[in-house]
């Protein structure tokens, strides 16, 4: 049966996360179905998706390859895009709502960062600056849009990196986003590990790189100290 939104979620080694995805996946299943697309997993992500998702599904690794497989095998109106250590909100009926009454073109959630401190407070608060001002959203956002809109632009690009950016980009070409008030809560292990300024400062000159037209291929390097010759 046709759902109203398909919530597709990339994995790589993600097994803790989809744990607690499992205890948190919810809303109306009659009107949401969970598909997870594993890039292959050696931690067991597979076997812990397969006990709660709708759909779960094994391919080659590359984030933006994931989503468009799994958004081959949605059944829903919309599609939402969801990381592994993103979670929804806990009431999410006023957002089914607004998907079935006001059928937004695309749009995606605000940020909060947990565990936070004053500094990553300030991280989240520029994130949902930047993309209310801009219309650009990344995959921490929780993107969602309309699969027929989705199929017709052809997904998101087989990119390594900035896939999000460059998929919203071309959303807003179209036209403005739903902006979703109620927040997402992304974990903040990225710039817990690798120190809050050192990831504010390395993410924006990636951008800075990309609008600059430097290859996805070298800002993946950059951004995780290997080719993306080894995802794939």
């Amino acid at each position: 049966m046709a759902k109203l939104v398909s919530i597709v979620v990339p994995v790589l080694n993600e097994v803790e996360n989809l744990g607690d995805l499992a205890q948190k996946a919810h809303g109306d299943r009659s009107k949401i179905e969970y598909i997870v697309v594993d890039g292959g997993s050696d931690d067991g992500s597979l076997d812990a998706a397969r006990v709660w998702a709708d759909k779960v599904v094994s391919c080659q690794r590359g984030r933006a390859l994931q989503m468009n497989v799994g958004a081959g095998l949605a059944s829903g109106e919309f599609l939402l895009f969801l990381h592994a250590d993103t979670r929804l909100p806990d009431e999410l009926h006023s957002f089914l709502f607004a998907l079935a009454s006001a059928q937004p073109t695309w749009g995606f959630f605000r940020v909060r960062l947990r565990p936070t401190n004053l500094l990553l407070q300030l991280v989240a608060t520029l994130m949902n600056w930047r993309s209310r001002v801009t219309s650009v959203a990344t995959g921490d956002q929780a993107i969602f849009v309309r699969r027929e809109l989705f199929e017709y632009m052809g997904g998101f690009d087989d990119i390594p990196l900035m896939e999000d950016v460059a998929f919203s980009k071309k959303l807003r070409r179209l036209c403005g986003p739903l902006q979703w008030q109620q927040k997402v809560t992304v974990s903040s292990r990225r710039w817990r590990n690798h120190g809050v300024l050192r990831t504010i400062l390395l993410m924006w000159l990636l951008r800075l790189q990309y609008v600059l037209g430097v290859s996805p291929s070298v800002l993946h390097k950059r951004y995780y100290g290997r080719s993306c010759d080894h995802d794939r």
